[in-house]
């Protein structure tokens, strides 16, 4: 539900690919979600594309959050089962704090869209030195799903009952106390 008495509030947001195969000119899904971020009024603050390589992910991912001037990173690819994907473990070796309902909610959105193949997915978010991290599979249509229907209107700070732009100031409070 949003509130249109509250102001909307653009957040920067980095995207990364974690494919062997794609460069930035032909990944479809991250051209994709660059664009509903932009079109959101939110700023695409990053773009790269990083091999299936959990250091290659990790580095990127650690970069980026202690990158003054981004919120969040979306990565998408390398969450599945086969052995090059690493993603998820990339991911969960920085975590500060997971976010397990958004593995859960995904999985319900997900099972929606494609029945039991659901299972499949390993998509996961979490926090590292204040920033939002989200691991999504590459897939367009699940890139389409993880945006529309849970991180478009998590990242509104109109929408109620709460979101998680109104947490950002409060995100790294653990690091200021030492």
């Amino acid at each position: 539900m949003s509130n249109k008495e509250r102001p909307f509030i653009p957040i920067r947001i980095a995207v990364l690919t974690v494919s062997d195969t794609r460069s930035l000119t032909d990944d479809i899904s991250g051209q994709w979600l660059a664009s509903q971020i932009s079109q959101s009024g939110h700023t695409v603050t990053g773009r790269a594309v990083r091999p299936d390589s959990r250091k290659a992910i990790t580095d990127q991912l650690l970069e980026w959050a202690h990158h003054p001037n981004i919120d969040a990173i979306i990565s998408i690819g390398g969450t599945g089962l086969t052995g090059r994907d690493v993603t998820v473990e990339a991911h969960r070796d920085i975590y500060e704090k997971e976010m397990d309902a958004f593995s859960a909610v995904f999985a319900s959105i997900s099972v929606a869209s494609i029945g039991a193949s659901a299972i499949q997915s390993r998509a996961c978010g979490g926090v590292v030195n204040g920033t939002y991290l989200f691991a999504l599979p590459g897939s367009p249509n699940a890139c389409k799903d993880a945006w529309e229907k849970i991180l478009k209107s998590q990242f509104d700070y109109r929408n109620r009952p709460c979101n998680l732009v109104e947490i950002m100031p409060r995100l790294d409070e653990h690091l200021r106390r030492k």
